[in-house]
């Protein structure tokens, strides 16, 4: 069975891909929306990456630790 641990990271890690990507792409084609958004969006990516380190480290606690 998976550990849920383990899923939280996956989530949190495939979510700051997407909002990485997202971020990307509207940086590549500029324009309005960018110039509006563009910090917005690393900010969203970087409390996304966060979370994501957070469950990391949580998981390989708990596993470390023969939980």
């Amino acid at each position: 069975m998976l550990d849920i641990l383990f899923v939280l990271a996956l989530i949190a890690t495939v979510g700051t891909a997407i909002i990485l990507l997202f971020g990307i792409g509207t940086f590549t084609r500029g324009g309005d929306f960018n110039k509006r958004n563009g910090n917005k969006l690393m900010r969203w990516r970087l409390a996304a990456q966060f979370v994501a380190v957070i469950f990391i480290a949580a998981f390989v606690f708990v596993r470390g630790n023969g939980g």
